[in-house]
Order: structure tokens, then C-alpha cells, then sequence
């Protein structure tokens, strides 16, 4: 006998750290001379003396250290989909709370109470990114397990509670530009994307090995990534929040406007512990391939955070609830909508629309260009969902007030796209060369159907 060289295919490594821990693992047997592991081709190459070690103690060190020699990949997928699809619901949803009613004259109580009830919309926001931070951990107990998730929201409370009050303080709102709330979403849908297929397991971003900040799977190595990532969380765009800052502005105080955020992010805690909590559980008995299917959850969480950062950016792009009700075969949901036509007055057109518990109605108008156009939006019902309007084209960004609120413009060659402040509800003013032209009776496909993006808001 003598040193023997062998190559094993090893499931389960989700980043380049992984190798590491399966190399610690394996050189640690006696008669092991080198050990290689390699997340690009999911194997370890490994040298050891057959007469102070076999194959059977280098596999059995592999399993001990979390990973496996044969793939089984088809253990709990049901489970896994089953939470697929119940964050889907959660992240095309939004808050229906009008916090701006609720916040006149609040004590402190009342804006704890404000961040449970807005804490849905937390989860359905932000509740990829932190998963994204706990599904890989690897647990030894129940604590280890939950940790990411406490990190995670004590950065995103320490956050909430320093911008509170630096806007208290400076009187004025912290606020991003259009452009600014865009590409932050367009880049944490990526961030998730990419993170997820990886952890999926797919050959070909392995070899990319894009390297992410904070890798996911390197909490044992930076345990404090997930109090980072949810520190950054602060300056995520948000309807809820956006409001809050306005809320510590008229505060007029630092100790007042931090206090104030300070109490609605601990509002929002208990939801969010438990969802991370249990994420992080959930994987806890499971194999390791399981995590291929998890990073599926993260890819499809990132696809909806990028979409919507795709719509704040102008660009019109099929909702999620198009698509599903497109695969699905619902043809009532993906059904075309009706547009308005203006009412022209001393050479004005006048279109209407309203802001309430169903989005924006009607969310298609028609306009002839080069004729000033004054739009009234009525604020009926307003809430987190619908209370801001965003036209990236006209850049404009309109915190709505009940009652008429009005935007005017002249409008030029290309059709002028909106949606609420989060990117979820869309709709559309279609510029034409002669209105009277245009026959409303038929349904526009280009219109995004009316309840896209916002089904919680009903």
C-alpha cells in the first residue's frame, strides 16, 4: 500500500468558504497528506496513507462537518415551496394602514403600536434580505440559529433610530432622489439573485464566484454581517419609513425624532424575529441539499425587490402577479384595462384619478401631447401602499394628501409611466398625437392591470 490520491464529489458547499471548512475537516484525520476542496466543481481532491486511513473516515468527516458525498436533493421540497409561495403573497403586499392619520398627535405607545401593525410590510420588503443573512447559517443550537436574526434587526432598530434623529435634528426629511430609491432596490434584487443561485447550486455562478460583501456563508467567519447588512437596511426606500421620517421632522428634536423611530422599529421586531427566527430553524434538520431549494426562495424574493426598483426607474416590466396569473392560465387577471380620455377646458386637459383602497383608478389615461395636462389626483383612502406617487420621467416624487392633489405637465413624445413610492402599484399616461383619435371602449394591453402588485390593499 502507500499514499493514494482520490478525487470525491462533495454536495453542498454554497461559497469558497465552504472549501475551507471541508479541507479543516478532512486534514484533520491522521494519514491525510493534502486535502482540496472546490466549491467551482463541488469536490475534494485528497492524498492520505491507506495505512492510517480510508475512504469511508474521509466521507464520514465530511458529513460531520455538514456536507454529503451523495446527493439527495429531493428531501422536504414541498415544505420549501410551500414558504415560497407564502413570501410571494408577503412581498407583493404592502401595509393598508393610513399611519398619517394615525401618527397625529401619537404617543409613544401608539407608534410602537403603528410598527406592529406595519410589520407585514417589513417582512415583505426586507424580509429576503434577512433571510438571505440566517437560511445558510449552520447551527449547533437553537441560539445559533435565531442569532442572525437578532443581529440582523438590531442594526436595522440602531438605523431606524439614528436616522430619526439626524432628521429631527437638521429639520428636514433624510430623503433619496427617484434614481437613488432605484437603483437601491435594483441592486439588493441583484445582491439576492445572484446569492441565491448560489446557494442553489448552479455551476455556472460558481465559477463566476462573484464575490458578494458579507457573504452568506461566511457568518462564522464575520459574525457581525447580518447587524451590518441590517444597519444599511436603514436607507432602504419605504413607504412606512419614509413616513415615520416625516413624523421625527415635525418633531423638531434629535432626542424627540430618534425616540420616535426608535419606538416604531421595536414595533416592527417581533414579526421580523420570528420570520428570521424561523428561517433559521427551518433548515436546522434538514440535509444539506436543502439549501439548494431555499436559495430558490431567495432568488424569487430578489426578483420581486428588483422589479420594483425596475418600475421606480421607468422601466415597464411584467408584475409578479402578471406573471403568475400568465403561467397560470388566468386569463381574467391578465386581462387588458381601459383607459380615460381627458376633458379638454380653455385648452387644458383635465384628467382624474383616484387614490384608495384599490390602488390607483384608473390607472390608464390617454393625452395629446403638447397641450398642458392637469392631473387631480383625489387621496380617498390613503395609506403606506398608495401615499406617494413617483413619475420618474417628469421626476416627480408627491407625498398625497386627502382630498385633490395636483400635478401639472405638458407632455412631449413618450408615454409618462407612475407607480406608488415602493414600485408595486404601476400605471400609465399614453401621449397620442390627436385624442381624438383614440378609442376607449377597447382595452390597451400596454396598461398594467389595475390591481397589479397590490392585493392587500383590497
Amino acid at each position: 500500500m502507500g499514499v493514494k490520491r482520490e478525487k470525491i464529489k462533495v454536495f453542498g458547499m454554497t461559497c469558497t468558504s465552504c472549501q475551507s471548512r471541508v479541507e479543516r475537516a478532512v486534514t484533520k484525520l491522521t494519514g491525510v497528506k493534502n486535502a482540496m476542496a472546490s466549491f467551482n466543481t463541488q469536490s475534494l481532491t485528497v492524498e492520505y496513507d491507506t495505512n492510517l486511513c480510508n475512504l469511508e473516515k474521509i466521507r464520514t468527516a465530511i458529513n460531520v462537518a455538514g456536507y454529503s458525498t451523495k446527493d439527495g436533493s429531493h428531501s422536504k421540497i414541498a415544505g420549501i415551496f410551500i414558504i415560497v409561495a407564502a413570501i410571494i403573497l408577503i412581498g407583493n403586499s404592502s401595509s393598508g394602514l393610513d399611519m398619517t392619520s394615525k401618527l397625529n398627535g401619537a404617543t409613544y405607545f401608539v407608534l410602537f403600536i403603528v410598527g406592529v401593525l406595519t410589520s407585514i410590510h417589513c417582512v415583505g420588503m426586507c424580509g429576503g434580505i434577512m433571510l438571505s443573512q440566517s437560511i445558510t447559517k449552520d447551527s449547533k443550537s437553537k441560539f445559533d440559529s435565531v442569532r442572525p436574526a437578532l443581529l440582523y434587526n438590531a442594526g436595522r432598530v440602531l438605523s431606524y433610530t439614528i436616522i430619526g434623529g439626524i432628521v429631527g435634528a437638521l429639520g428636514s426629511v433624510l430623503s433619496l432622489s427617484i434614481t437613488a430609491k432605484a437603483g437601491l432596490q435594483i441592486f439588493a434584487g441583484m445582491f439576492m439573485i445572484i446569492m441565491g443561485l448560489n446557494m442553489s447550486g448552479f455551476s455556472l455562478f460558481r465559477r463566476l464566484n462573484f464575490k458578494l460583501p458579507w457573504s452568506t456563508c461566511s457568518i462564522k467567519k464575520k459574525p457581525k454581517a447580518p447587524f451590518l447588512i441590517g444597519v444599511l437596511n436603514g436607507l432602504m426606500p419605504c413607504g412606512p419609513l419614509q413616513t415615520m421620517q416625516l413624523y421625527a421632522l415635525g418633531t423638531g428634536s434629535a432626542f424627540s425624532g430618534a425616540m420616535s423611530m426608535l419606538l416604531f422599529s421595536l414595533g416592527t421586531v417581533p414579526l421580523m424575529l420570528t420570520f428570521g427566527a424561523l428561517s433559521g430553524l427551518i433548515t436546522k434538520g434538514y440535509t444539506k441539499t436543502l439549501l439548494r431549494f431555499s436559495g430558490i426562495l431567495v432568488v424569487v424574493l430578489g426578483i420581486v425587490m428588483g422589479t420594483r426598483g425596475l418600475t421606480l426607474a421607468g422601466i415597464n416590466v411584467p408584475s409578479t402577479t402578471t406573471l403568475t396569473a400568465s403561467l397560470s392560465g388566468n386569463k381574467t387577471a391578465t386581462s387588458s384595462s381601459k383607459a380615460n380620455k381627458p376633458v379638454i377646458e380653455n385648452g387644458v386637459q383635465i384628467i382624474r384619478m383616484t387614490a384608495d383602497d384599490n390602488g390607483y383608478t384608473p390607472n390608464g389615461q390617454y393625452v395629446q401631447k403638447n397641450m398642458p395636462v392637469k392631473w387631480i389626483i383625489d387621496g380617498k383612502a390613503l395609506n403606506s401602499c398608495n401615499g406617494q406617487i413617483v413619475i420618474p420621467s417628469l421626476n416627480i416624487q408627491k407625498n398625497l394628501q386627502a382630498g385633490d392633489n395636483i400635478i401639472e405637465f405638458t407632455p412631449k413624445d413618450n408615454d409618462i409611466s407612475f407607480s406608488c413610492g415602493m414600485g408595486m402599484i404601476r400605471g400609465v399616461i399614453k401621449v397620442v398625437d390627436n385624442i381624438n383619435t383614440v378609442d376607449t371602449s377597447k382595452p390597451d394591453s400596454s396598461i398594467p392591470t389595475p390591481s397589479s402588485g397590490m392585493p392587500c390593499c383590497k
